[in-house]
């Protein structure tokens, strides 16, 4: 039996706390996710976990060798980087999920970059605004916006995110410009509602440095950001989307910013990655890299503007494209 191979297996099933999550992400057949356990067992004596057909849960002796493996694998991990950090580039899959509009819009124009680079890591890309447990799903990091909620992760900020307020001018000229967050009492917007929690989300200003929320009157409610930017465009409601999202449509003048004055709230951009002593050198070049990335894009580093732009194709070479599937601000927090 291979033990290190064991007490991989083992703490990825204890991760996951799922046979089938672990194989899939380990890049096993279940069956033998299954047999190494079972020859775990076998060869230490004892039970380590017991399994049902809804959960697993660890026994104590199998709780207490899950924390020495776990102290192991990352000694057995630091050790080999410590000798390829001078000889070899970092390798293999490396696991990243974002939402869609950032990467489709910012990181996958630049991936030929990233792989020329480091051509030995096999990026696996997820594009998606749901919240994601690294540690069960196996995934190495993930870019968010918002405030880090788990503790037992870190975060590295990146860069900022800023929204407008915005409509389309058939909408103005119905209902008129707001000029004060009293006015929105007289105006419609389209909501926003979270598919997860189906709560509407309120819109959020920052006024004389601290957030202020309004509950805004809506006829149609959507939980797609790319139906989200449809409606406002269609003359529905005002809209708070990201600004890098709608920036094509307000140079243009499809879209006008309304309330230039009360600025949404930003929120932080952060990659987020599990806590250890040792950050995998493929993990670490990626944040290294993305951190970078944003340095050089205003509209994503606080440095944002109407007449920014963040790729090497300007946006005005993108206007034609399709639309961003991005959710509004509140929505991204992980």
């Amino acid at each position: 039996m291979d033990r290190l191979q064991a007490m991989q297996v083992f703490t990825r099933v204890v991760d996951t706390n799922s046979f089938t999550r672990a194989a899939e992400t380990l890049d096993l057949p279940r069956a033998s996710v299954t047999t190494i356990i079972q020859n775990l067992e076998a060869f230490l004596g004892t039970r380590l976990m017991h399994r049902t057909t809804r959960r697993l849960s660890l026994t104590p002796d199998g709780a207490a060798y899950y924390e020495r493996c776990v102290r192991i694998l990352a000694d057995v991990e630091e050790t080999e980087a410590s000798f390829q950090s001078g000889n070899k580039k970092p390798h293999g899959k490396l696991r990243i999920d974002m939402p869609g509009p950032i990467g489709r819009l910012l990181v996958i124009p630049a991936l030929c970059e990233f792989h020329q680079r480091y051509p030995d890591i096999d990026l696996q890309l997820g594009l998606s605004d749901r919240p994601v447990d690294l540690l069960q799903e196996g995934v190495d990091c993930v870019v968010r916006v918002g405030a880090l909620q788990d503790s037992s992760l870190v975060a590295r900020r990146i860069g900022l995110f800023e929204g407008v307020s915005c409509a389309a001018p058939d909408y103005i000229a119905r209902a008129g410009m707001p000029t004060s967050l009293e006015d929105l009492d007289n105006h419609k917007a389209v909501n926003y509602f979270s598919s997860r929690t189906g709560r509407t989300l309120d819109w959020a200003f920052l006024v004389d440095g601290k957030e202020v929320e309004v509950k805004m009157k809506s006829i149609v409610s959507v939980n797609d950001s790319d139906a989200y930017v449809t409606c406002g465009l269609e003359g529905f409601g005002l809209i708070q989307p990201a600004l890098f999202m709608v920036l094509p449509h307000l140079q243009s003048g499809q879209l006008v910013e309304v309330l230039p004055k009360l600025k949404p709230l930003p929120m932080p951009i952060s990659v987020v990655y599990p806590h250890s002593r040792h950050l995998s050198p493929k993990v670490r070049v990626f944040v290294d890299w993305i951190a970078e990335l944003f340095d050089r894009c205003p509209l994503l580093s606080g440095r944002g503007s109407l007449d920014a732009t963040c790729t090497k194709r300007t946006f005005e070479e993108r206007e034609s494209a399709p639309m961003l599937d991005t959710p509004v601000i509140s929505e991204w927090i992980a």
